[in-house]
């Protein structure tokens, strides 16, 4: 299915009628509430609001529920919209009563005292407290780790802190990039940073990672994705244009975009990437075009419509991006996506087809459609697989990026419907006793040592080889909000509220079920806390969805078969 208001050839009326196409308007998430009012700006906030000035590390807030009865009447009116992804036969209470937790107030102080600050400014927060340990890189603040402590602090009305890492990350862009003599993009973002101070000169320095230092040597791609998504929910959270609009953040976006929309020798509209280049940053055998990147690439690229200025080189990256979306949007929703019917037919794919009449467009061998997938695959649901290209498509989940499609409206309405459906079907494969499942299966023996190097971080069900990541629990919670199923992200909470304070926060869980703290992870990890927040706090008020989610396209969709090539 292909975005609809651009003709086959990719010529349109107006640039700004292209924008319009993918634009999202704050009343599409108004539906979210019982009364109208203007998302995210001027909201009756329930947490308690300090200016930054104010800010204590051992200040907590206080719980964030304004009173049951207002909690019930916003989850009585969301569950009763209509919703083109929500199913009539679940069996969920019409109200839903918010108690304080106790978590909620360890979570703040843990996230506070998490804080770094750059010459008296908070600019982030660190990785992980753990001081138990060889602390490596978690003393460092990661661009893709902030994003939640970034969503936490806009949903509690501290803006501040994220405004400073996005000045502060924008700055570190421009400097040179080298990596044993071999420059790198001028557009790339780091993967993370640290403040240095000089206790003799009383002096404050930042030192950057852009892949340096990191293992394997792997820049991030992701990490300039997930800027300009950040750069987009501070605009939407506080109204304030003013900031992406600074030529600074204007060119920054162009340079990101310059990386990711050139042209070269690929015929796909997919990104290329490395394995390591993303969250799973060790090598787990996603190089090609990992579901992660390619979703982040079509977020990024809508919330860039909305930011970019409609100037002389503003114009021209907003051509190249309605272009791209348009054969992105196709691509994915059709050779990624899978489902009972689409696995029954690459079932009986032929091989060796050749001409513009192939069926198996990418050679895609029936043989090696692993066992485990015939009987993960219910009957009804679906997902989009790990990677797809030339005689090789990996069926693995991906949590972030299903997650991210729904989320960008990449996923049609059906299709995020049925990744819904699926998470339901298959809930002790994707959730168990912890939430949640960054991929699934787990790779193992042989195959093991092939795909990760011998990597002994990614044995079987642990770290990025099926480990438990409760960062995750905002994603699929937000992914819960956006198709009207709020009841699954409380099921999956409820299970996370039952051990992450217990277990001090870890960054990840062992085990086919979660059941096992991660054998190598941190505790205190504040990605961890930051997303438990996030997800408590959008289901307390599901206008905050509007900060991280985009409508599907305005204009209707029209079906698209499958045509004899791709981009036609």
């Amino acid at each position: 299915m292909a975005l609809m208001g651009i003709p086959k050839n990719g010529s349109v009326r107006s640039l700004e009628a292209m924008a319009a196409i993918f634009e999202i308007d704050d009343s599409d998430f108004s539906r979210l509430l019982d009364k109208p009012k203007p998302l995210n700006i001027e909201r009756n906030r329930s947490f308690e609001e300090k200016s930054f000035s104010d800010l204590s590390i051992n200040l907590s807030p206080r719980p964030f529920y304004r009173n049951s009865e207002n909690s019930s009447r916003i989850f009585d009116h969301l569950e009763n919209t209509y919703s083109p992804c929500r199913r009539s036969s679940f069996n969920t209470p019409t109200s839903q009563s918010f108690e304080p937790h106790p978590m909620v107030s360890d979570a703040w102080d843990a996230l506070r005292r998490s804080l770094v600050y750059f010459r008296g400014q908070p600019v982030g927060t660190i990785a992980a407290l753990d001081q138990s340990g060889e602390e490596l890189n978690y003393d460092q603040v990661f661009v893709r780790d902030f994003v939640p402590s970034a969503l936490a602090f806009l949903m509690n009305g501290e803006p501040e802190i994220v405004k400073n890492f996005l000045l502060k990350t924008l700055r570190l862009q421009s400097w040179e990039k080298k990596v044993d003599n071999f420059k790198l993009g001028e557009g790339v973002m780091p993967a993370s940073f640290k403040v240095l101070h000089d206790p003799v000169k009383n002096f404050e320095t930042i030192v950057a990672d852009f892949g340096e230092c990191a293992i394997g040597r792997v820049a991030p791609i992701d990490s300039g994705f997930w800027w300009i998504i950040l750069l987009r929910a501070y605009t939407k959270s506080t109204g304030d244009t003013s900031l992406a609009e600074m030529p600074e953040c204007q060119k920054g976006m162009r340079l990101i975009l310059s990386l990711c929309l050139s042209e070269g020798f690929d015929t796909f509209p997919t990104l290329l990437c490395a394995d390591g280049c993303c969250m799973i940053d060790r090598r787990m055998g996603v190089y090609g075009y990992p579901i992660e990147i390619q979703a982040l690439f079509f977020m990024a690229l809508r919330c860039a419509l909305f930011l970019l200025k409609q100037d002389n080189e503003g114009k021209e990256f907003v051509e190249r991006i309605v272009k791209r979306l348009h054969a992105l949007s196709f691509h994915m929703r059709n050779y990624f996506w899978l489902d009972l019917k689409q696995l029954n037919d690459i079932y009986r794919y032929k091989t060796e087809e050749y001409s513009h009449t192939a069926v198996n467009k990418f050679n895609v061998m029936p043989d090696s459609l692993p066992d485990w997938v015939f009987d993960f695959m219910p009957t009804r649901g679906g997902y989009f697989i790990g990677n797809v290209s030339p005689a090789r498509m990996d069926f693995r989940w991906f949590c972030l990026g299903n997650c991210i499609a729904i989320l960008s409206s990449m996923a049609t309405p059906e299709q995020s419907s049925a990744i819904m459906d699926l998470i339901e079907e298959r809930w002790e494969e994707l959730v168990g006793e912890m939430p949640l499942k960054i991929c699934y299966p787990a790779i193992e023996s042989h195959e093991w040592r092939i795909v990760t190097g011998c990597d002994p971080k990614n044995t079987r069900w642990s770290y990025h080889n099926g480990g438990s990541w409760p960062v995750l629990l905002w994603l699929l919670t937000a992914a819960c909000v956006k198709t009207g199923r709020p009841q699954i992200a409380r099921r999956a909470l409820d299970l996370a509220e039952s051990r992450l304070l217990k277990d001090s926060w870890p960054e990840y869980y062992d085990g086919k079920l979660g059941r096992f703290t991660g054998k190598q992870s941190r505790k205190f990890q504040t990605w961890s806390i930051a997303g438990y927040l996030v997800a408590k706090m959008m289901l307390e008020d599901p206008s905050h969805l509007g900060m991280v989610a985009l409508e599907e396209d305005k204009q209707k969709n029209i079906l698209m078969k499958r045509s004899v090539s791709w981009n036609c």
